[in-house]
């Protein structure tokens, strides 16, 4: 199924996702960009093909998008602060997101989304999967839809990017500051996207801790079905990179899930992350 705007062609890609042509990301007019934003609201991930981005230009594209979230965990790319170093080489045996997550659901005020460029991808493997989280709340019942509406949970960043953190001796040089990993963030465990106004899932694997009021014990069981469901393949999408391939996604719409299957080669990635709003019921 395809839906064409009058300055970009869009085609879905299933639960969640859309492919745009008809745009060079490094030079395209207002009119365009309000397209996109629409595309980006009713699709929650937007996939661009053959784009040739100089670390300048993709500063510039996200600042056109909004305010840049300089990550505070990530290496950066030499010169340029805003971007986050997103690297495997191929003596490394670990990688960065080999799992279900949300980025920044540990801040009080999450970040709205990634652009993650790529640069350097292996000849088989790496893909990135993503998840609809609107489509996994569509899909579970009215019962359940009413408690959840009721819950909120707690998400760290302690566990993942701090001292206490049980992470891989080769993920050292790719991750640091661990003394800044002391965020931890309530937010509603259902969310009203504030683009589309659909109702979302924010909970998620990499990040979320319990819910409120509850131990962590007691939140195990409810957590691990929401983990499942939203995983579930009619709600997820597999995107399949090529140098020069962007994927723009939306934190409050969506997990994503690097791949890591492609052990003896490269791959290398640029990432802007964009400041978002406060998550609301």
């Amino acid at each position: 199924m395809s839906g064409h705007f009058s300055r970009i062609t869009i085609e879905p890609t299933g639960a969640l996702g859309a492919f745009v042509q008809g745009v060079d990301l490094a030079s395209f007019d207002d009119e365009t960009l309000a397209e996109l934003r629409d595309a980006f609201a009713a699709y929650s991930v937007l996939f661009f093909r053959d784009q040739s981005l100089s670390p300048e230009a993709h500063i510039a594209l996200a600042e056109r998008w909004g305010e840049i979230n300089v990550n505070r965990f990530f290496a950066a790319v030499p010169e340029h602060p805003q971007i986050a170093m997103v690297l495997k080489e191929p003596d490394q045996t670990s990688n960065v997101g080999g799992g279900w997550h949300t980025d920044h659901s540990y801040d009080q005020i999450p970040a709205l989304g990634s652009m993650l460029l790529a640069l350097e991808t292996p000849p088989v493997g790496g893909d990135t999967l993503f998840a609809s989280t609107c489509a996994a709340y569509d899909s579970l019942s009215d019962g359940l839809k009413e408690t959840l509406e009721s819950l909120r949970a707690w998400h760290s960043s302690r566990h993942v990017f701090g001292a206490e953190a049980n992470r891989p001796a080769d993920l050292a040089e790719r991750l640091g500051n661990q003394e800044a990993a002391t965020q931890d963030a309530l937010h509603p465990v259902v969310i009203t996207h504030p683009l589309s106004g659909r109702k979302s899932l924010y909970v998620n694997p990499g990040f979320t801790v319990r819910f409120d009021g509850w131990t962590a014990e007691e939140s195990e069981p409810l957590l691990h079905f929401l983990y499942r469901h939203i995983g579930l393949p009619q709600h997820t999408y597999r995107l399949r990179w090529e140098p020069g391939t962007l994927a723009f996604w939306d934190n409050r719409a969506t997990w994503h899930w690097a791949v890591n299957d492609y052990h003896g080669e490269r791959r290398l990635m640029h990432r802007i992350t964009l400041e978002g709003t406060p998550v609301a019921a």
